[in-house]
């Protein structure tokens, strides 16, 4: 927990000497007009400030998460019904495997009365004037009577169920493809929101681009200075279940990893491929996506946090980070940047869920 606290505050410190020495001059800021230029010539158009290249840049990659989460969890699905197609198909397998077993011994049935004359052999003994094997008998014919049944009445099942079973193989194949063309159009709002982020962020100059990232300090650093003098959170050092310190220890382990959209692990993650993973981790699967983890997981008031619970950002859960005490968080932010410590304040926070509440 020392060391937590030890990496949360050299974080939060480093955060405030970056907005204590932001240089005044503003790098984006359009050039004055040169004194030859007529003042009757028609303005050219206005570059963006850098703070508003910041927050566009911000919101591509917020719908690049989204898209991502949508992606996410089409791929989940698709791997549902792809193995429930596979069962499917090794249940017709062994329906056909069955049906033909139980032809051959409704045939064989058949062919043996056809030999006796259409009697089978138990009732041939019932036309004997010997009571003992009149009794015996009736018994073959009454069990020979059940068995016919009984090979018929499976035979009927089995072919039932052979029917039930292409059905349903070929309502999961219509799934998988309609989620394989979801997956389709997720990956392209991706690459699409990713590429117009970078396009954007390759134009500035490399001092703009230093400028950018105190930007992005200062907007946490502030957001998360709110957020606890808000009194938001009561206690920040609470002590993590059993599951949440296994969950923590995976999560912090992974601390300078790149953020690789779709990524589980072991190289990169997204953030609810992080957060998923710790957690099986600790020996408690989750949903892969932080929209499922919103919607299926217990919901818990912020004021009551411990550390291994999930924070879910944006009003979208487009976003997820695990909380590890001391007010800060581990969580893979975005395309371009890794795995990291961060206040836990410091984005929109939509609310928290416990995985082994």
């Amino acid at each position: 927990m020392n060391r937590r606290h030890c990496a949360t505050a050299a974080i939060t410190l480093v955060c405030a000497l970056a907005v204590l020495t932001v240089p005044t001059q503003a790098f984006a800021a359009p050039a004055p007009p040169s004194p030859s230029h007529s003042p009757t010539a028609p303005a050219g158009p206005q570059r963006k400030s850098l703070e508003e290249v910041r927050e566009e840049i911000d919101a591509l990659y917020r719908k690049a998460g989204a898209a991502t989460d949508a992606y996410n969890l089409a791929e989940e699905q698709a791997k549902k019904q792809s193995g429930e197609i596979v069962k499917l198909a090794q249940a017709i397998v062994a329906g056909q495997a069955k049906i033909a077993d139980l032809k051959s011994r409704a045939g064989a049935q058949a062919r043996e009365q056809y030999r006796t004359g259409g009697l089978p052999p138990g009732a041939q003994m019932m036309l004997s004037d010997d009571p003992r094997l009149f009794m015996d008998g009736v018994n073959r014919v009454w069990q020979g009577q059940q068995a016919a049944k009984g090979v018929l009445g499976e035979l009927t099942r089995t072919q039932e169920d052979l029917e039930a079973y292409t059905k349903d193989a070929s309502s999961n194949w219509k799934k998988l493809e309609a989620n394989r063309l979801k997956q389709a159009k997720a990956k392209k709002r991706i690459n699409g929101q990713i590429a117009a982020a970078k396009k954007l962020e390759s134009q500035l100059e490399k001092k703009e681009r230093a400028r950018l990232l105190e930007l992005e300090q200062e907007a946490e650093y502030k957001a998360q200075t709110a957020w606890l003098g808000s009194g938001a959170l009561k206690e920040i050092n609470r002590e993590a279940s059993a599951g949440g310190k296994k969950a923590v220890a995976f999560a912090t382990a992974q601390i300078g990893k790149p953020y690789v959209w779709g990524a589980e692990g072991p190289g990169s993650y997204d953030c609810s491929g992080l957060t998923s993973q710790a957690w099986a981790a600790a020996g408690r699967p989750i949903p892969r996506t932080s929209q499922e983890q919103w919607r299926q997981l217990p919901h818990i008031a912020v004021k009551d946090m411990r550390p291994g619970d999930l924070i879910i950002y944006h009003g979208d859960a487009s976003h997820v980070g695990m909380y590890i005490g001391d007010g800060a968080i581990v969580h893979a932010p975005r395309p371009g940047r890794n795995v990291t410590l961060a206040g836990a304040g410091s984005m929109e926070i939509l609310g928290v869920v416990r995985p082994d509440r």
